[in-house]
C-alpha cells in the first residue's frame, strides 16, 4: 500500500476543502441561513460529488470528500447519495435506509434498502427529529420495488464502503472540532495570556492531534481496502477504523468543549454541532468490539 496521495487526489481533497470552507456553516446562526444552503446544494449537485462512485472513484477517493465535508460541517445530502450511487447508479435522487430510517434524506425522494441481499427501492416519508442538526433522517414508505440482488462479495464490499465512508465523516468531525479549539484557545485570554499557551490547554489539544493522527492512519488502510483486498478483508478493515476513529472523534469532540469552558457549553458553540455529528454518524453501519474480535480469531 502506498500511503502517498496523487495530485489527482490532492486536486480532489482541496475542491472538497474549499466547498466546505466557502459554503459550510461557520456559525450555529447560519445553519438556518436557507439561502446558503441553497447554494451549497447547487454547488454540490452541479459538481456531481454524489455519484463520486459511479464516476470511478476509489473507496480513498470517497473517504476524502467525506472528511472533507464533515470537517466543513456539509449541510446537505451526500453520505446516503454516494452511498446509493455504488449500489443502484446514478439516476434519481436516492438515499439509503439504515435501521428503519431513511438517513442524509434532505432533498432525497426514494431511498433504498438492503433485505438480506435483495435490494428495493421506496419513498422517502416525513422527517424525523435527530441529534445530528447537519443531516436530515426520514420515515421509510412501504418498498414498491425489487431492484435487483447483489451477490455476497458485492454486499461485503458495499458495506466495507459504507463503514468506511462513515468513518471517514468521524474524523473529519473530529478535525474540523479540533481546528475550532486551537483557534479559540490562541484568541480566549486568562490572566493575561492566551489560553493556548497554558500547559493544562496545550496538553488537552495535542493529545486530540495525536488521536485524530491515528484515526488517519486507520483510515487510510481501511479506504484504500476497499478496491484493493478481498471484501471479507476490507470490511474487517472499515470496522476496526470505524471502532478506533469513533472512540477518538468523541474524545476530541468533548475536548474541545471542555477548552471552550463555559462557552463550549452553549448553543452558540459550534462545538456541540461537530459532537452531534460524531455521534450520530458513530450509530451508523454500528459495530460492536465484539463483532470485531470473532472477526479477528
Amino acid at each position: 500500500m502506498d500511503v502517498r496521495l496523487t495530485s489527482e487526489q490532492r486536486q480532489l481533497r482541496d475542491a472538497a476543502a474549499r466547498l466546505a470552507d466557502e459554503l459550510g456553516p461557520g456559525s450555529v446562526a447560519e445553519l438556518d441561513d436557507e439561502h446558503r444552503r441553497q447554494r451549497l446544494e447547487k454547488a454540490v449537485d452541479a459538481a456531481g460529488w454524489r455519484t463520486l462512485r459511479s464516476d470511478g472513484a476509489s473507496g480513498v477517493e470517497v473517504a476524502l470528500v467525506a472528511e472533507e465535508f464533515a470537517r466543513g460541517l456539509v449541510d446537505v445530502a451526500f453520505l446516503g447519495p454516494i452511498l446509493a450511487d455504488d449500489l443502484h447508479g446514478a439516476e434519481g435522487r436516492w438515499t439509503i435506509g439504515v435501521d428503519g430510517r431513511a438517513v442524509d434524506a434532505d432533498g432525497r425522494d426514494q431511498v433504498l434498502l438492503l433485505d438480506d441481499r435483495r435490494l428495493c427501492a421506496a419513498a422517502v416519508g416525513e422527517r424525523l427529529p435527530g441529534a445530528d442538526l447537519t443531516r436530515v433522517s426520514a420515515d421509510i414508505g412501504t418498498a414498491t420495488e425489487l431492484l435487483g440482488e447483489l451477490s455476497p462479495e458485492q454486499l461485503t464490499q458495499w458495506q466495507a464502503l459504507a463503514v468506511t465512508t462513515t468513518t471517514a465523516d468521524l474524523l473529519g468531525a473530529a478535525r474540523g472540532t479540533h481546528r475550532l479549539a486551537v483557534d479559540y484557545a490562541k484568541v480566549r485570554a486568562q490572566y493575561g495570556h492566551p489560553i493556548g499557551t497554558y500547559q493544562a490547554v496545550a496538553h488537552l489539544l495535542a493529545e486530540s492531534l495525536a488521536l485524530i493522527e491515528g484515526s488517519i492512519s486507520v483510515l487510510r488502510y481501511a479506504a484504500w481496502s476497499v478496491d484493493e483486498l478481498p471484501p471479507a478483508q476490507a470490511l474487517r478493515a472499515a470496522r476496526v477504523a470505524k471502532v478506533y476513529t469513533a472512540r477518538a472523534a468523541r474524545t476530541v469532540c468533548e475536548t474541545s468543549i471542555q477548552v471552550h469552558g463555559g462557552i463550549g457549553n452553549t448553543w452558540e458553540c459550534l462545538a456541540h454541532v461537530y459532537l452531534r455529528r460524531v455521534l450520530t454518524s458513530t450509530e451508523l453501519f454500528a459495530t460492536r468490539l465484539e463483532d470485531i474480535d470473532r472477526g479477528l480469531s
